[in-house]
């Protein structure tokens, strides 16, 4: 059994701040390792399944496995490694949002992949165990809209200096100077870093990285070379490009463009498939 369910918000409050809902249940005969990009958008999974196993793709140091899951606004890939039945719900937030769902400084977690559990006061538990009881997926979607809405009302807003830097790298596709960035605001550039990094959690050069890399991987597979698509992605230059995507994805844009061009497409644990987020390895 296959089933993926993809959902928007019904709760306008939520929108912008909540991307949408991706229901999925489906069973693997053996294990199945997928490799995940960096994109620009927080996850968290909220399982009923089996557990998973997560891990660094570039400096794979520790491995968390948990039923449910958070990833952050990381910079670095990973790599997740099923070998059963999953069987949940991810909701996708934009970075502002998860700063006020999780109310806890990002920089201190957005490079991890935690299970929700290790992170305070957000009651996601129990919320798990509600969506699991529930009779079917617009169900759940109903219970994760009126508790988001809930939380979303009482946390913390990121500064407007924040939010407005954020949404000017998501326009430009990390395009924009970081000292231009910082002159927006009024700030120095260190101040707007800490405070970036406090709310959002990667810098701002990191994050906006992780949009040009994208705007590559879009470039790429609108039919571009390789080195059209980094120069139009404002890369300096192919080798440029190479050395960030080794950094960030810990493989050459060659090997990964093999391995998606073999993908299935509209695969359950491919979220996002407006964009080029992940791609399943060999076993």
């Amino acid at each position: 059994m296959q089933q993926l369910v993809r959902s928007a918000p019904a709760a306008a409050e939520l929108r912008g701040s909540v991307l949408g809902y991706r229901g999925f249940h489906f069973g693997v005969r053996g294990p199945r390792r997928r490799l995940v990009v960096p994109d620009g958008v927080v996850k968290v999974m909220l399982g009923f399944g089996a557990p998973l196993d997560m891990v660094d793709a570039v400096e794979p140091r520790a491995v968390t496995t948990a039923t449910s899951l958070v990833n952050g606004l990381r910079t670095t890939a990973t790599i997740g490694l099923h070998r059963g039945l999953l069987h949940g719900v991810t909701v996708l937030l934009s970075p502002p949002a998860a700063y006020r769902l999780f109310a806890v400084p990002m920089a201190e977690w957005a490079h991890l992949t935690l299970d929700p559990g290790d992170l305070p006061g957000h009651g996601l538990g129990h919320l798990t165990e509600q969506l699991a009881e529930c009779p079917d997926w617009p169900a759940r979607f109903a219970l994760l809209d009126h508790a988001l809405a809930a939380r979303l009302r009482t946390g913390p807003q990121c500064l407007p200096e924040v939010a407005w830097a954020w949404r000017e790298l998501r326009r430009t596709d990390g395009r924009i100077r970081i000292d231009d960035l910082a002159a927006g605001t009024g700030w120095s550039r260190r101040h707007l870093e800490r405070r970036f990094r406090e709310q959002l959690g990667p810098t701002p050069k990191g994050a906006a990285q992780v949009l040009r890399l994208q705007a590559a991987l879009r470039l790429k597979r609108s039919g571009m070379s390789w080195t059209r698509a980094a120069t139009g992605a404002g890369f300096h230059d192919q080798a440029h490009f190479s050395h960030t995507f080794g950094t960030m994805i810990g493989c050459t844009p060659g090997r990964f463009h093999d391995g998606r061009a073999s993908g299935t497409p509209d695969d359950p644990l491919d979220f996002l498939p407006e964009q080029v987020t992940s791609i399943l390895l060999a076993r």
